[in-house]
């Protein structure tokens, strides 16, 4: 599968589950992609217009990796640039989407296999907000974001994926 229109084809066959909200797997690419409109900004706007609209939105980034697993439990997570080298309007973007800290609660209280911590010093990094917002724009949806714990192995983070699907059902 290539493109989203292939992809929707393929799921279309699939039995409904409960409706479930889909899990997307996206690279931002360059950290620019969060401020051009370009074919990925824009793919990734239409993605958003084509799947139900969540109650809050989970992101697991590979730019923030942890000695043990966090969730970011802040009302406001401010707007990391991790990044150098780029010009200064990649800089001066502020996603001002709000948090969630009972959302992130409750989300650590959901899994099982291992203790969550509620990170309140993160905040969202280029790896979520660079495409968030331009999935949602009006930064109206709570967006969290979950650490990748760098002493585990794959087996641990499918684990981990495998508890957070019940995220799926209450619109996350």
């Amino acid at each position: 599968m290539t493109n989203l229109s292939q992809f929707k084809t393929f799921t279309s066959g699939l039995p409904i589950q409960e409706n479930l909200m889909p899990v997307l797997f996206v690279g931002h690419g360059s950290p620019m992609n969060g401020i051009e409109g370009n074919e990925f900004s824009n793919k990734w706007a239409s993605m958003a217009q084509n799947m139900p609209v969540p109650t809050a939105v989970l992101v697991v980034s590979a730019h923030w990796f942890t000695k043990g697993t966090h969730i970011t439990a802040m009302d406001f997570p401010k707007t990391i640039h991790d990044f150098g080298g780029f010009p200064q309007a990649l800089f001066d973007v502020v996603y001002p989407a709000p948090g969630n800290p009972e959302l992130a609660a409750e989300t650590a209280g959901l899994i099982q296999h291992t203790q969550v911590g509620l990170d309140h010093d993160w905040g969202l990094d280029h790896g979520a907000w660079t495409v968030v917002r331009h999935m949602y724009p009006e930064a109206n949806i709570p967006v969290l974001q979950l650490s990748i714990d760098y002493t585990k192995d794959a087996r641990y983070h499918y684990e981990l994926a495998r508890e957070l699907q019940l995220l799926r059902k209450k619109g996350f």
